[in-house]
């Protein structure tokens, strides 16, 4: 059998062809394999370098933010002299390190001008009185601006990338009397009487809203913890049967910040009562709690002692102008005394007659010549007297119905009791909120009672039916301190924040335009309220004095809140320092 192979030949020029093809295919294939690796390896360089940009700003921002910190810390504690005082500190030793952790082993810190370690920290903006516009809007303040910037790149990254980070912060300082209700601690509201309280109120802890009657809040309510339609856990009263309205509903808010007074890094409301003693041996008044007290701020400086009444100028020149015992006999006596029927004690009172102060600040030539022709606008009162057990250490303001032009503050670390009408001259406007002729005034004491132009020290040992009051105005900004709810006694409240020791009536009403301060603790009138046969309650005419939304007539000496607002932030391109 024969077979037949037939053998495919291809022809040269197809051999050659298909080779070709092979290696066109090939060369396409390696074109696309080094395109795709070069896009690999660049998108991955992309990708890197936006992942380090990221890390950049995020460790640039760890460094304005560490600054931002401690401004934050000192503004509160010390106010703006201490930040002041303190730049170039936050400039060159408060960028992160390893002593914060080891993760900024590698980093590298600079101000944006090639200072290496150092961030940019400068004043933008100096002081300015103006409307603020964050949780407390409407609240006026004097606000300064600071800018702080930093840059960053981590030297152990492959890619050298750097990214700046650019803040703003706003150092506001609020005057207290700009609240109708302020506590620093939590804060109790209640009412037996329809009681419309027409401006802002802040509680710097929780807000208990409590009434038994109808309570109304006109402006602003706010509270750190919490707003609650209840009473204290403390208080054991039968719970709150009025209504509440609120007419400003998305005025409410809580939580929110703190305000607080830069007294220093203590700042509880025990603490902040020492912004009312006086000063003691050997501090520092420059010191963040030396400048906040009133001892060290007033013209006038009163003291009473076992050998007798003193008064000098005040730490403005040391103490140094002295004031003759017989120009201070007309203003001033310890011959009085009456019965606290709330304390149990008998008050020996430093009597301050406000009407004889006033003209003796207008003629005399001993204070006046210490401040330049002034008239004086602050009067502290010290009591260094030795006083049996059964009496209580106090001053006491009357005739007071005539202040000097600039205004008057007068403050003690004692009780302070305000005898008949105060700071309204014009008759006319006794028992009305038409404060067009009041002074800028404020009462700064440890507690304030209030005793009608009835009052007789000599009626005051009788049953409360014969302390018979009559309709009395005061105009003043208070700022004292109150006896906390403690089980089964209430503490009164706002409502009662100024103290009564006579019987009212519902034909007597006690007109009140200020500003009410609860700051701290009473120390010395410490007796609880609620007690029998002490008061009976006026009708209350009180509303917030809207004078003191005017810098020109806050109260002098007036404290202020402090609180830092976060303001602009930035990313900005290598050495710069300022926000496009």
């Amino acid at each position: 059998m024969t077979m037949n192979t037939n053998v495919l030949r291809r022809k040269p020029d197809q051999a050659g062809s298909a080779l070709m093809l092979t290696l066109v295919m090939s060369a396409l294939a390696l074109a696309i394999l080094a395109g795709a690796m070069s896009w690999s390896a660049s998108s991955t360089r992309m990708t890197y370098r936006s992942i380090q940009y990221s890390r950049s700003v995020a460790a640039a921002e760890a460094a304005t933010q560490k600054v931002a910190s401690q401004i934050n810390q000192d503004f509160l504690n010390g106010g703006e002299n201490l930040v002041m005082n303190s730049l170039n500190t936050y400039r060159q030793y408060r960028t992160p390190s390893s002593s914060d952790s080891s993760y900024w082993n590698t980093w590298e810190f600079d101000d944006g001008n090639g200072n290496i370690g150092q961030t940019y920290v400068q004043r933008a903006i100096a002081s300015k009185y103006v409307v603020l516009d964050s949780t407390y809007a409407g609240l006026k303040g004097y606000v300064s601006t600071y800018t702080v910037v930093s840059h960053a790149r981590d030297t152990a990254s492959i890619q050298d990338v750097s990214a700046g980070v650019y803040q703003e912060l706003q150092l506001a300082s609020i005057p207290i009397f700009q609240f109708a209700m302020y506590s620093s601690g939590e804060m109790e509201i209640s009412c037996g009487q329809p009681f419309d309280v027409t401006g802002r109120v802040h509680s710097n802890g929780k807000l208990y809203v409590e009434p038994d009657n109808a309570l109304t809040f006109e402006s602003s309510v706010t509270a750190v913890q919490a707003i609650v339609f209840a009473r204290d856990p403390l208080d054991t009263r039968n719970p709150p049967s009025g209504t509440v309205t609120y007419v400003h509903p998305d005025q409410k808010a809580a939580p929110v910040a703190a305000l607080t007074l830069p007294i220093g890094t203590t700042n509880t409301p025990t603490a902040i009562r020492e912004i009312i003693e006086p000063a003691p041996a050997g501090e520092d008044p420059n010191s963040p709690l030396g400048r906040l007290r009133f001892h060290n701020q007033c013209d006038l400086v009163i003291v009473a002692s076992d050998s007798g009444t003193t008064a000098t100028s005040g730490r403005f020149n040391k103490f140094g102008t002295t004031i003759p015992t017989n120009e201070l006999a007309t203003f001033v006596t310890t011959a009085n005394s009456f019965w606290d029927a709330r304390e149990g004690k008998t008050v020996l009172p430093i009597d301050v007659n406000i009407g004889n102060l006033t003209a003796w600040s207008l003629t005399n030539t001993s204070l006046r010549s210490s401040l330049v022709g002034s008239n004086l606008t602050s009067v502290y009162v010290v009591d260094r007297r030795t006083l049996p057990a059964s009496s209580l250490g106090a001053v006491r303001v009357y005739n007071g119905k005539q202040l000097p032009a600039n205004g008057l503050t007068v403050a003690t670390g004692r009780p302070l009791y305000v005898w008949g009408h105060y700071n309204q001259y014009n008759d006319a406007n006794l028992g009305t909120t038409n404060t067009l002729t009041t002074r800028p005034a404020s009462l700064v004491a440890d507690a304030v009672t209030v005793l009608s132009f009835n009052w007789s020290d000599a009626n005051s040992t009788n049953g409360v039916g014969s302390r018979a009051a009559q309709s009395t105005t005061v105009n003043a900004g208070l700022l004292t301190g109150s006896v906390d709810t403690t089980l089964g006694h209430y503490s009164g409240g706002m409502e009662n924040f100024p103290r009564f020791l006579e019987t009212w009536g519902s034909a007597n009403v006690f007109t009140y335009n200020g500003s009410m301060i609860k700051m701290f603790p009473s120390l010395y009138a410490t007796n609880v309220w609620g007690q029998a046969n002490i008061y009976t309650p006026p009708k209350r005419n009180w509303a917030y004095d809207a004078n003191f939304d005017d810098p020109m007539k806050l109260p002098p000496k007036t404290p202020s809140l402090l609180k830092v607002i976060r303001g602009r932030w930035a990313t900005v391109p290598a050495g710069q320092n300022t926000a496009l």
